[in-house]
């Protein structure tokens, strides 16, 4: 049997790789120099063919010659055929009429909120104006600030209760009058001013409200709010870290479905996990950074899983010893967050507000009611002059604040020390975390040679920095700049989080996270400290980084749990020559003068968008003052004129960067001209993006920034980098935090290639689907699944983990 698969195999093999004859011996990569997309398409060639068991990437890299990976599908114990469960049913066909209508109502509700918002803005502004004295306006600001606080905070908790009542577990289709109750309440929990207060027991207090059962002692990092909060159970004691995800509903098939997630006691939640309806965990159990339970999957009592889909392990996640805590003290740390935010802040920030617009001269004569005509010149040109002075401060200012104000803090917090949770030190821990993670520098910064300067500034210890141009993306996270150190000569892709802070229920450590010298970090990696990893390692997108085992030098890492691969291939190494020597200080010098253009570019850009919301906003408040109170909807108008403008103005910023072309497939250097135009691509703002989600508006953009799209596309927060290379068939669904990655570079290599998802296919939470992917009519990806390059999902195939497989 064994010559029989061996003689199959490698005749499919040697069509893939376009030669006669490929000798049972040779080496998939060193010998045949095949890499991981060649071998993806053999894989998904060998899963046609009706002779010979399925083969995964995972067999490839496990036996990477036909004689060992045939004798070892030879030697895998015969599994009698299962039952073959009832297949789900497809998508139910698409109904225009519910999804026009339900785009009407959420556009009501939308400019129903916005108008709301202008009224109590403009009212607002109206009686602090009315204050006689510095005293006056503090105490009328702090009276309204206090009010429209507890109002922002109420309105999610009431329209919940009104429109929903008690969630259950049910199923209704998207774009349903249901689904419009469920996307209002999730708006309005996205923005109540308690979403600043993640980490506090504030924050847990809240979702109580929202009728989660949640015990005492629980503290939650994570911003992913849950919707359905009535369905999601958190017992006593229990940690959940930074981006898990436990939203009490999936949507799959063009279908929403509710049901219950339960955490036991005692829990513990890693880093950037999901928790699909259904699943539960044990009292004591823990589930491990970069994970995911999906399916119903259940972690019994003290078991510790991890892994997309989790299993048991032997690994513990819970590094930090407990400390003492009380009631008493997290209800002290809630009232001394609450209090300065209430009595303080947002006095300060509407009372100063109000003082910068009436007694700085320049902006008092702009919104003065004589002040000339908005058609004259001279009402745009102070506009601009502000506009400038403004931005720049911002510029200089927020530097400043990000690479001054956490150093003077980072000596209060010691290596190595445990501290008490919701204290002085928690405190700390969480301002430098705020402060040193804003996204602007690290944007305007990433995917240049002067990244290395910025995470230099904010106190990474980067080594001997060997300048590649490319040494981190715009996209890094971590607890404490203070305590992260990468090696010399190391990339990184965008995504990494530095987990340098560890926690339980009642205490946290900071220690020092390391990753060593020449390494290369794909996408979307959580990096822990005491992770066993060396130098010379490739750590793969989406890896679960180990912390148990040798320490892996001169190796590759796939999957979770990860597994070994080759560290590089001969395909992948064609540009090396341009790393070295003259050659690379000639690219390298061009590389850097491009990206300096960008950022000059995308500054200007950023600050010509700032003019013009700035200008509207004038304007509004302008129209309000001479025409009075009845006005007041101007000020909600401009709310909705500014985001048709953000959208459109970084649409058109888009499209004509691609010079309204599409994109082609690219496999090239780093220091390839074209590499250097593409960064320019990643550039483009949209953040903006988000507030489209759930809609049907959201295609609409995807359409006119030149995604391919189909009809009635229920997009949940997914996001797609390279446009024009991606094709989706109608009634897709998009699950959230999901991501169509059209590229990857891997050390100085980069390469791209079309994706192609079709109709009625399901991507679930948190999934990732690389580039030269097909997917085909009705496929359902599970969450968190890394569906990696090349591969091929059959129509109606349901595939899952990471690597993604056939379930």
């Amino acid at each position: 049997m064994a010559n029989g698969t061996e003689r199959v195999l490698a005749e499919v093999l040697a069509g893939v790789v376009r030669q006669d004859h490929v000798p049972p011996d040779s080496h998939f990569f060193d010998d045949l120099c095949a890499n991981s997309l060649v071998m993806a398409h053999f894989c998904a060639r060998v899963r046609k063919r009706t002779d010979l068991p399925s083969v995964s990437m995972r067999d490839v890299y496990g036996h990477p010659t036909i004689r060992s990976l045939a004798a070892a599908l030879d030697a895998a114990p015969a599994v009698a055929p299962a039952r073959a469960a009832a297949p789900e049913p497809p998508p139910p066909p698409g109904n225009n009429r519910r999804h026009v209508l339900c785009g009407v109502l959420q556009f009501l509700v939308f400019a129903g909120y916005c108008a709301l918002a202008g009224f109590v803005t403009a009212h607002g502004y109206a009686w602090i104006s009315g204050a006689s004295g510095v005293v006056d306006v503090y105490l009328r600001a702090l009276v309204f600030g206090v009010t429209l606080f507890a109002a922002a905070c109420v309105l999610p908790v009431v329209a919940k209760w009104l429109l929903v009542g008690r969630w259950r577990a049910t199923e209704f289709p998207v774009w349903s009058l249901a689904y419009v109750r469920l996307w209002t309440v999730k708006v309005l929990l996205h923005t109540n001013p308690l979403m600043l207060f993640v980490g506090n027991p504030l924050y847990v207090f809240y979702l109580r409200l929202l009728g989660a059962r949640i015990g005492p002692g629980v503290t939650i990092l994570s911003r992913a709010v849950p919707v359905c909060t009535d369905l999601v159970t958190i017992g006593a004691g229990t940690v959940l870290r930074k981006e898990a995800t436990f939203l009490g509903y999936r949507a799959q098939a063009g279908m929403i479905r509710t049901g219950p997630v339960t955490i036991g006691r005692d829990v513990y939640v890693g880093e950037k996990t999901v928790l699909d309806i259904g699943t539960s965990m044990g009292d004591g159990s823990q589930l491990g950074h970069a994970s995911a339970l999906y399916d119903g999957a259940a972690v019994p009592a003290g078991e510790r899983w991890h892994g997309s889909p989790a299993r048991r392990t032997d690994v513990d996640y819970v590094r930090v010893p407990p400390a003492r805590t009380s009631a008493v003290r997290r209800i002290g740390y809630a009232l001394g967050a609450l209090v300065p935010a209430l009595l303080l802040w947002t006095p300060l920030a509407l009372g100063g507000t109000y003082l910068l617009l009436t007694e700085v001269p320049a902006l008092g004569s702009l919104l003065a009611p004589e002040t000339e005509d908005l058609t004259s010149p001279v009402f745009y040109a102070e506009a601009l002059g502000l506009s400038v002075v403004g931005f720049a401060a911002f510029l200089l200012c927020g530097f400043a604040g990000v690479a001054l104000v956490p150093r003077a803090l980072g000596p209060l917090l010691r290596e190595d020390r445990v501290y008490p949770l919701y204290g002085f030190h928690y405190s700390v821990q969480r301002t430098i975390a705020r402060m040193t993670n804003v996204k602007f520098f690290k944007w305007l910064c990433g995917d240049s040679s002067y990244i290395t300067g910025y995470l230099k500034a904010i106190g990474y210890d980067l080594s001997k920095v060997e300048q590649t141009g490319s040494n981190f993306g715009t996209e890094v996270q971590h607890e404490t700049p203070y305590l992260a150190t990468v090696g010399s000569g190391t990339m990184v892709a965008d995504g990494l989080s530095v987990i340098n802070a560890d926690f339980s229920a009642t205490s946290f450590r900071v220690s020092r996270t390391t990753i060593g010298d020449h390494n290369f970090l794909g996408n979307h990696i959580v990096y822990p400290s005491g992770a066993r990893t060396g130098a010379n390692c490739l750590l793969a997108t989406k890896v679960l980084v180990p912390l148990d085992g040798p320490v892996r030098e001169g190796v590759g890492l796939l999957g979770s749990p990860a597994f070994e691969i080759p560290r590089s291939v001969e395909r992948d190494s064609r540009f090396d020559h341009l790393r070295e020597g003259e050659e690379l200080r000639r690219r390298l010098a061009a590389k850097n003068r491009s990206n300096l253009g960008t950022m000059g570019l995308f500054l200007a850009l950023r600050w010509l968008h700032w003019l013009v919301i700035s200008l509207i906003a004038l304007v509004a408040f302008d129209l309000y003052d001479t025409y009075g109170g009845a006005a007041a909807l101007f000020v909600g108008a401009a709310m909705l004129l500014g985001l048709v403008f953000s959208t459109s103005y970084y649409v058109f910023i888009e499209r004509v960067i691609c010079r309204f072309r599409p994109l082609q497939p690219q496999l090239c250097s780093i220091y390839d001209p074209y590499f250097w135009w593409h960064e320019r691509l990643w550039k483009t703002p949209d953040n903006h993006l988000a507030i489209f989600n759930g809609t049907p508006f959201k295609a609409l953009v995807w359409r006119a920034l030149g995604v391919r799209i189909g009809r009635r596309v229920f997009d949940d927060g997914a996001y797609i980098t390279e446009r024009t290379l991606v094709t989706i068939g109608d009634d897709c669904t998009l699950g959230t935090h999901s991501k169509v990655q059209a590229h990857s570079q891997e050390d100085g290599t980069f390469k791209s290639d079309h994706i192609v998802i079709g109709a009625g296919c399901t991507l679930g939470t948190g999934a990732l689907v690389h580039y030269g992917v097909e997917m085909g009519d009705a496929a359902v990806l599970a969450p968190d699944s890394f569906l990696m390059k090349g591969e091929q999902m059959p129509p109606g195939a349901h595939w899952g983990g990471n690597p993604a497989v056939g379930r």
